[in-house]
């Protein structure tokens, strides 16, 4: 009886054993399922971590489009460049010429519908100081002015930075011989070297070389003439002349303006220099100009081609 009831309960204790055990073991494809569910909570919880990263590291919009005249992937500009901006040979030919200079270097409108009310504003015999020059060229952007500055060779031998300068700031060259001396009193051969020589060192200096030719003192001749004309530049005095030079008008700036206005006409070439002076008065006497309606001449719209050569095109 003793080992009957041993072996019974054995047996019981080893059934209720297996039950336990069979209802803990998992099947293979239940197996495979808490697989598959414990690797879509990992794959899940990383998609997370890569989210969160990526919205930390975003740059600001602005900076996701490439600026104007910028290289975009392509290789190509954005559309900000001036990739129709005329170059240094052709911004003349892209402007419309308005004025014409008559025999007395006063300058006429080409059309009848352009206004004769303008005036020519010119600078001779620099460039000496930056100051100086800095002045004007600031009071011309003020008033929204052009001018031609003559200039002698030898002063932008000594200064090119600043004949760089005037030709930067969109003010025009032109040439006033190298050694600002009497032309008329001159050999052919000294008349062309003096002509020519600044012709070189401008254009090597600024890439393009003057196409307007102012004698010094106004002492030409029909031999300086010819030499300008075959070089292709406009030939030119004056016709109202500022005597800012002179030495009645020697810091006196007042004295200066009074003697352009006093002289004032249309189509008025007004001859100024680039003395301390002259920067001060230029302000005030741009602005009277323009309270009596007067505008300023573009050089860029003077035509030339009266005084170029005929093989010239």
């Amino acid at each position: 009886m003793t080992t009957l009831y041993k072996t019974t309960k054995t047996a019981t204790a080893i059934i209720i054993a297996l039950g336990i055990l069979s209802g803990c073991a998992a099947s293979p494809q239940d197996k495979a399922s808490n697989e598959e569910s414990s690797k879509l909570t990992t794959d899940s919880q990383s998609a997370n971590e890569t989210s969160n990263k990526n919205v930390n590291n975003k740059k600001p919009d602005k900076e996701e489009h490439p600026a104007a005249g910028t290289e975009t992937n392509n290789g190509t500009e954005n559309a900000g460049s001036n990739k129709d901006t005329p170059t240094s040979d052709n911004k003349e030919a892209a402007v419309k010429k308005l004025y014409r200079i008559n025999k007395v270097y006063r300058f006429e409108p080409i059309s009848k519908e352009t206004s004769n009310k303008v005036v020519l504003l010119t600078f001779d015999d620099g460039p000496k100081e930056d100051k100086m020059i800095s002045g004007l060229l600031d009071t011309l952007d003020k008033h929204k002015a052009k001018a031609i500055f003559f200039v002698n060779g030898y002063r932008v031998k000594k200064h090119p930075e600043l004949l760089k300068k005037i030709a930067d700031r969109g003010q025009t060259i032109g040439n006033h011989s190298w050694d600002h001396i009497d032309l008329k009193k001159e050999t052919a051969a000294v008349v062309q070297k003096q002509v020519d020589d600044v012709q070189t060192l401008v254009k090597e200096t600024i890439g393009t070389a003057p196409l307007f030719f102012r004698p010094p003192f106004g002492s030409g001749g029909d031999t300086v003439k010819e030499i300008v004309k075959k070089d292709g530049m406009l030939f030119m005095t004056w016709s109202n002349g500022s005597l800012d030079w002179d030495k009645s008008t020697k810091n006196k700036p007042d004295l200066v303006i009074k003697n352009v206005l006093d002289q004032l006409h249309p189509g008025a070439n007004i001859l100024m220099h680039e003395l301390p002076w002259t920067v001060e008065a230029l302000d005030t006497l741009l602005t009277k100009l323009e309270q009596k309606g007067y505008g300023f001449i573009d050089p860029a719209t003077i035509d030339v081609e009266p005084s170029q050569p005929k093989s010239a095109k």
